[in-house]
């Protein structure tokens, strides 16, 4: 961010300040000192919590960060969720139908989806749903008119606490678009991942003496096979999740979003290095934690982890 032309200070006073203005504003900013200085003590600070003040709106980098934070939140669970059901479900039916019709259409799908950029997948959705069909909103997240008290910052739980079904509606039909973009990559690569794990699972020789006992195969597919594979496919999810929360910043800023990745956007423009650095933090701990949880959750998929 420091090698990008542009002087934040100048951002934020405008054409109008002098140059004896900028430099008093520079130096109480301490953006006069040399960068190994800055990145000292901006470590110094965020170990006990103090990210600074937004040099765009002089708020606290955690206010504006606790504003855009759940909107982020909320479309990634969405989208994860749309993408590990679509995904597993398409992945198990592939590997137990390999060669079929469907197996043959899910790889050429998955192979699509991993292909197209979100940006662009983002784009055509607009371009169909909302403009040619009329069927969803193009950008925001409430109608123009429709009022929502924030207690959780997540538009579709607050809609549900205050009991408010108009803002409920509005909420999820702007979600909808970005969640089915947010959502291509990741639905394809969990796709081909249960594919590939299902596939080694129908192999081995436990879902063969399952089958001799005369097991239906719905009973071997969901009950034996399903829940072994299951382990690599919940590392993928887990991957994929803490990617979206921090990669969502071209589906916020395509869609216009008010979530973390459309605010690093508009803080990398007007070059508040304060916020940037705290959303830099704030996604790198979001990926450890959430795989954190991935790993605990191998205990409850995976018994034998106990033993060992």
């Amino acid at each position: 961010m420091r090698l990008i032309p542009g002087d934040p200070v100048e951002v934020m006073m405008g054409e109008r300040a002098t140059a004896a203005e900028i430099a008093q504003v520079r130096g109480r900013l301490g953006l006069d000192q040399p960068w190994p200085v800055q990145f000292v003590r901006f470590l110094q600070r965020a170990l006990v919590g103090d990210f600074g003040r937004s040099l765009r709106t002089q708020e606290t980098v955690l206010a504006e960060i606790g504003l855009a934070l759940p909107v982020t939140l909320e479309l990634s669970i969405l989208s994860i969720t749309v993408a590990a059901v679509l995904g597993v479900a398409a992945g198990v039916i592939a590997a137990t139908r390999r060669y079929s019709w469907f197996d043959n259409l899910t790889m050429v799908g998955v192979l699509i989806g991993i292909s197209m950029p979100v940006f662009w997948t983002g784009l055509l959705l607009m371009m169909v749903g909302a403009v040619f069909l009329g069927w969803f909103p193009v950008s925001g997240l409430l109608d123009e008119g429709i009022r929502l008290p924030r207690m959780t910052g997540l538009y579709l739980l607050d809609s549900l606490l205050n009991g408010n079904w108009a803002a409920f509606r509005s909420a999820l039909a702007h979600y909808i678009l970005p969640t089915v973009a947010l959502a291509s990559i990741p639905v394809a690569i969990i796709a081909r991942m249960s594919r590939s794990a299902m596939l080694e699972e129908v192999r081995r020789e436990y879902v063969t003496t399952a089958r001799s006992k005369g097991l239906a195969e719905r009973t071997v597919t969901f009950k034996h096979a399903l829940r072994n594979a299951l382990l690599p496919v919940v590392t993928v999810v887990g991957l994929q999740f803490g990617s979206l929360l921090s990669g969502a910043v071209l589906t916020e800023t395509i869609f216009a979003l008010p979530g973390l990745g459309r605010l690093a956007v508009v803080s990398i423009f007007s070059r508040d290095y304060p916020v940037i650095q705290g959303i830099a933090v704030v996604a790198a701990t979001l990926f450890v934690a959430i795989n954190l949880l991935v790993d605990l959750l191998y205990l409850a998929l995976d018994p034998r982890i106990h033993a060992e």
